[in-house]
């Protein structure tokens, strides 16, 4: 019998390792079907994120009577943006907020002011968004100054 349990546990133990590994299309299992990147620019667009967001070396267009957009999407990060943080950013945006938003964007309570989407983006809008964002995001390895001792 212990060994009949033994064998389970260990069973257990290596499917759970086995589904540590991350990609950039999945975070712990989470995973959602391929979109269309160019769809997704549509519905970045269709749903304004251009009035807060920009993305380097992307045109959007402009919209009236609003101050340029404040936070940067894309850009040099040190790991990579997997698609489930991407999804999270999206339909939860208090989660963790993105670096570069002015204090005064941010509620008193810490909470993003973005508008929260999830009652009017469909899953496939999701899905097209993430994929076009997912691109813009370059992982590069951070540059740490050593001193050297004699």
């Amino acid at each position: 019998m212990k060994l009949t349990s033994m064998l389970a546990l260990l069973a257990l133990a290596l499917a759970v390792l086995g589904g540590c590994e991350r990609d950039r299309m999945s975070e712990r299992g989470f995973s959602l079907p391929e979109g269309d990147p160019a769809t997704g620019r549509d519905t970045f667009v269709y749903m304004q994120c251009h009035q807060c967001h920009f993305i380097a070396g992307e045109q959007f267009p402009v919209l009236p009577g609003l101050d340029p957009p404040y936070v940067e999407l894309g850009g040099k990060v040190t790991r990579v943006k997997s698609y489930g943080e991407l999804v999270t950013a999206i339909i939860n945006p208090s989660h963790k907020l993105a670096d570069g938003y002015p204090p005064d964007r941010v509620s008193e309570e810490g909470e993003s002011h973005m508008y929260v989407y999830n009652r009017y983006m469909t899953i496939q809008e999701l899905i097209d968004l993430v994929m076009f964002l997912q691109p813009y995001y370059e992982v590069v390895v951070p540059q740490y100054d050593y001193r050297m001792y004699p």
